[in-house]
C-alpha cells in the first residue's frame, strides 16, 4: 500500500469531518434561526406514538411487478439488501452474499477481487453467464468479445444487489443466466453533505478503508467515494493492491425529469501463486508453484443516464455508456507439474508471456414502458433499442522480461497475437403484459439481435485461413411468461424464454500456446424454462422453482495429449446438454419478544445437468458423452442460515454444502498428475458474523468464515489462471468499523 497516499487520505478525512461539523451547525443554526423568526403558527402537543420491536434483518425481497422501465411480472427475481447484511461485504464472499439466492454457484478465486457466480449449471468465469449491470450500465467487458466482468464493484458503494433468472433476457440481453443489477448507494437527500467511513482489518494482513461524502443541495444530488484495499494471500506468493474510486451527479430538471452523470474506475494488482497438483494440494495447500505471476484490470466505466416521466404512465429512460480500460498478465503460463525455475542454460528465469487486452465498448439503450387500460384491465408495455459498438484490441505472447517484479515491459517488440476484433450490434426489443383477470396476467415479447464482429491483425503461428474474419449475429428470439394470484399471499409464476450466446473472441483464438480451437465451432443456443410457486403465510415466506435450462452446441475445453504425449487444452462445442432442477428458498422469521428475533431459512438447489448429445475426439478414439454430467454442475447447493437479534446485536450463521463435480466433459474421476481434470470433491462450510449497531452513526461488525478450516477447492480451470487445483481460503476474520454521519 502506498503509506503516502494513505496519509494523505487520512489528512483529507480530518478535513472532511471538520468540515461536516462545522456545516451541519451552521445549517442546523441557519435553519432553526429562521423557524424561529418565522414560525408565527399555533403550537399543538401530539400524543407520543411508540412503536416496539426490532426489525428483521437479512431480509430478501422481490422486485415489483412494474419497476423503472422493466417488466418483472411473471419472472424470478432477488432483491439483496447490503445494508442489512451481517457479513463483512468489504471481503467480497460470495456464498454469504447470495446465500438466499437458491442455485448460485460459487467459483472462489482471486481473494475476493471479482464475482465468479453462475446458476442453473452455466459457467462461473467472472459472472460472463449474467448480463451485469450497475445501475442499469452494462459493466461486461465486451458482449461479444469478453463478457467477463472485469470491473471490481466495491460492495461498500452498493445498497442492494437485483437478481432476475434466464427468462426475463429479451428485455435486457440474451444471456443464459440472467441479469445481475448492482444498484448505487445516493447522496442523503436531507441534507447538503454526508460521510460514511468503513475500515476493515482481518486475516492475511488486510487492510481496507472505504470513504464516501454525499448530499442534496437544491436539484443536484451527489456521492462520491474512494476505496483501497491490500491483502496477503491465503496462499504463498498471493497479494492483492486494490483501490476503486466513483462519483454520481444527479440534477433533478423538473418533478419529472433527472439527469444523472456518472463514472466509476477499479484498478488492482494481484499476485498470482500458481495451479497446484492433488498431491501438493493435500500435502499444503497453502503452497505456491509461481513468485513471478501478475494479473492487473482497470476499468472505467463512464455514463449518462436521463430519466424523463413523460407522462403520468408512461416513462423513457436513455443511457450512454462505456467500458473502457485493459486487462494485463504476465505470466510463467505452464501447467503445475512445469516449475518456474532458474534456466541452467542462461543462468536465469525464463522469459514470462506478457498479454493485454484492450477494452472499448459503447453501448447507446433507449428504454420506454407505457401503461393503458383495456376493458378496465391495467397492461403495460415495455420497448427499447440498444446499440453496441465495440472494439477488443487483444495484444497477447509477448515475451516479457526474466525478472520477478510486474512489468509490461517486452524483450522482444513483436506481439504472438495482435488483433482487432470489432462488434456492431443493434438489438430491439418488445414485451407486453396484457391481465387478463384480477389474479391473471400474461407476458409475451420478442427481441432481434442483428450485427457482426470483424476481425484484424496477425497471429504468428496460426494458419489464417483458419480464423474466420466476420461472425455475423442474427438472432430472432421469443418469450413469454406468466404470474398468477393465489388469493391474497400466494402467487404462481412461469415462463420460456429463447436464448443464445453469441462465438467470443476465445472460442475462435487460442488463448495460450497449448490451447487449440476447433475450425467448426459455432454459436451457442437454447431456452430457459421456469415454473414456481411463491408467497407468504404468517411467519413463513417461500419461492420454489422448478426449472429446466437447454444448451445448444455448448461450449467446452478438454484437456488432451497429442501424439506425443504433449499437454494441451481443445476449444470446441462438446455437445448439447439439459439442466433440470429445484430451486427451494424458505424463510421462517419470529419475533420472540419485543427486542428478540429469530430468522430460520435453507436456500437449497438441486440439479440434474447432463448432455444429451456429444461426441468426443480422445487420442484416436471419438467417445459418446450422451448421458455425461456437465462441468461443475453440483447435483445438490444448500446454504442453511440462522439469525438471532437482540435490540441492536446480530449474530448469523450459516453453513453451505456444495455437493462433488467433474472437470469435463468425459467425467474424468481420477485426477491427472498435472490437476487439470478429475472430480472436485464436496465441501461443506460454515461462517459466522455478527454486527452491533451502536445508534444510527456507529456499527461494528465481527466476521469468522470457513470457521472448520475446511481446506477445499471449488472448480479445476482449464484457462485463465491455468490448469490445476485452486485451493479456496482457510479459516479467516475480518473485523469493520463503519461510522456515519
Amino acid at each position: 500500500m502506498n503509506y503516502l497516499k494513505v496519509n494523505t487520505m487520512h489528512s483529507f478525512l480530518t478535513v472532511v469531518i471538520k468540515s461536516v461539523f462545522t456545516c451541519t451547525f451552521i445549517f442546523t443554526f441557519s435553519i432553526g434561526a429562521k423557524a424561529q423568526s418565522e414560525d408565527t403558527t399555533q403550537v399543538h402537543n401530539l400524543p407520543v406514538i411508540t412503536v416496539d420491536g426490532v426489525p428483521f434483518r437479512n431480509t430478501v425481497k422481490k422486485l415489483d411487478p412494474l419497476f423503472g422501465t422493466y417488466i418483472y411480472s411473471g419472472k424470478k427475481s432477488e432483491v439483496i439488501s447490503l445494508n442489512q447484511q451481517d457479513a463483512i461485504i468489504t471481503q467480497k464472499i460470495a456464498r454469504q452474499l447470495f446465500a438466499k439466492v437458491p442455485g448460485i454457484f460459487v467459483y472462489d478465486m482471486e481473494g475476493g477481487n471479482q464475482m465468479n457466480i453462475a446458476s442453473r449449471g452455466l459457467d462461473p468465469h467472472r459472472g460472463w453467464e449474467f448480463n451485469m449491470r450497475k445501475d442499469g450500465i452494462i459493466i461486461n467487458s465486451d458482449m461479444y468479445g469478453y463478457p467477463a466482468s472485469h470491473y471490481s464493484i466495491p460492495l461498500e458503494s452498493i445498497d442492494r444487489i437485483e437478481v432476475v433468472r434466464g427468462t426475463g433476457s429479451l428485455q435486457y440481453g440474451a444471456q443464459f443466466g440472467g441479469m445481475i443489477n448492482y444498484i448505487s448507494k445516493k447522496g442523503n437527500e436531507s441534507k447538503p453533505i454526508g460521510f460514511e467511513s468503513n475500515n476493515t482489518i482481518g486475516s492475511y494482513n488486510m487492510l481496507s478503508t472505504y470513504n464516501a461524502i454525499g448530499g442534496t443541495y437544491k436539484k443536484i444530488s451527489y456521492y462520491v467515494y474512494h476505496s483501497v484495499r491490500k491483502r496477503d494471500g491465503y496462499r504463498k506468493n498471493e497479494e492483492t493492491d486494490y483501490d476503486a474510486q466513483g462519483v454520481n451527479l444527479t440534477y433533478q430538471a423538473t418533478a419529472n425529469l433527472s439527469i444523472r452523470l456518472d463514472w466509476a474506475r477499479s484498478n488492482y494488482l494481484y499476485r498470482i501463486p500458481g495451479p497446484l497438483t492433488d498431491a501438493m494440494f493435500l500435502a499444503d495447500p497453502t503452497q505456491a508453484t509461481r513468485s513471478r505471476n501478475y494479473y492487473n484490470p482497470t476499468i472505467n466505466v463512464p455514463s449518462i443516464k436521463v430519466n424523463w416521466q413523460v407522462t403520468p404512465i408512461t416513462k423513457l429512460e436513455f443511457i450512454s455508456s462505456a467500458v473502457i480500460g485493459a486487462r494485463k498478465s504476465v505470466l510463467f503460463d505452464k501447467i503445475a507439474t512445469i516449475s518456474d525455475t532458474i534456466n541452467l542454460a542462461t543462468g536465469q528465469f525464463n522469459a514470462r508471456q506478457v498479454d493485454i487486452d484492450s477494452f472499448n465498448s459503447y453501448t447507446q439503450e433507449l428504454r420506454i414502458l407505457h401503461q393503458y387500460s383495456i376493458g378496465g384491465k391495467k397492461n403495460a408495455l415495455a420497448a427499447g433499442i440498444q446499440l453496441m459498438n465495440n472494439d477488443l484490441h487483444r495484444s497477447q505472447l509477448g515475451k516479457g522480461t526474466t525478472g520477478g517484479d510486474y512489468t509490461l515491459a517486452l524483450a522482444d517488440p513483436t506481439w504472438g497475437r495482435d488483433l482487432h476484433f470489432i462488434t456492431n450490434n443493434v438489438a430491439l426489443f418488445v414485451e407486453n403484459n396484457t391481465a387478463l383477470s384480477d389474479r391473471l396476467s400474461i407476458n409475451i415479447g420478442a427481441r432481434l439481435e442483428s450485427g457482426q464482429s470483424d476481425m484484424s491483425g496477425n497471429i504468428v503461428y496460426y494458419p489464417e485461413n483458419a480464423i474466420p474474419l466476420t461472425i455475423k449475429h442474427r438472432f430472432p428470439l421469443l418469450g413469454t411468461s406468466f404470474t398468477y394470484k393465489i388469493k391474497r399471499n400466494g402467487e404462481l409464476y412461469g415462463g420460456i424464454a429463447q436464448t443464445y450466446r453469441p462465438m467470443l473472441f476465445k472460442d475462435i483464438i487460442p488463448a495460450s500456446t497449448f490451447e487449440e480451437i476447433d475450425p467448426g465451432i459455432k454459436d451457442a443456443r437454447g431456452f430457459n424454462a421456469e415454473i414456481g410457486y411463491k408467497g407468504n403465510y404468517k411467519n413463513i415466506q417461500w419461492d420454489v422453482t422448478a426449472f429446466a435450462l437447454q444448451y445448444l452446441n455448448r461450449y467446452g475445453t478438454l484437456a488432451l495429449l497429442n501424439d506425443k504425449g504433449v499437454f494441451y487444452t481443445y476449444r470446441t462445442n462438446v455437445g448439447n446438454s439439459l439442466t433440470k432442477g429445484l430451486e427451494i428458498f424458505v424463510q421462517y422469521q419470529k419475533a420472540l419478544s419485543h427486542n428478540i428475533n429469530l430468522t430460520l431459512f435453507t436456500s437449497t438447489s438441486l440439479m440434474d445437468g447432463r448432455y444429451t448429445k456429444g461426441e468426443l475426439k480422445s487420442g484416436n478414439k471419438n467417445i459418446d458423452i450422451k448421458d455425461n454430467k456437465i462441468e461443475s454442475v453440483p447435483d445438490v447447493i444448500s446454504r442453511n442460515g440462522v439469525t438471532f437479534q437482540y435490540k441492536n446485536i446480530s449474530l448469523s450463521a450459516l453453513y453451505s454444502y456444495t455437493s462433488s463435480t467433474f472437470a469435463d466433459a468425459f467425467n474424468t474421476v481420477t485426477p491427472s498428475t498435472n490437476g487439470a481434470v478429475g472430480i472436485v470433491p464436496s465441501y461443506g462450510i460454515t461462517d459466522v458474523n455478527v454486527s452491533y449497531k451502536l445508534g444510527p452513526a456507529l456499527e461494528f461488525k465481527l466476521s469468522v468464515a470457513n470457521v472448520g478450516d475446511v481446506q477445499y477447492f471449488t472448480k479445476r480451470p482449464l484457462f485463465y489462471p491455468g490448469p490445476g487445483v485452486w485451493p479456496s481460503d482457510g479459516r479467516n476474520g475480518a473485523f469493520s468499523l463503519i461510522f456515519r454521519i
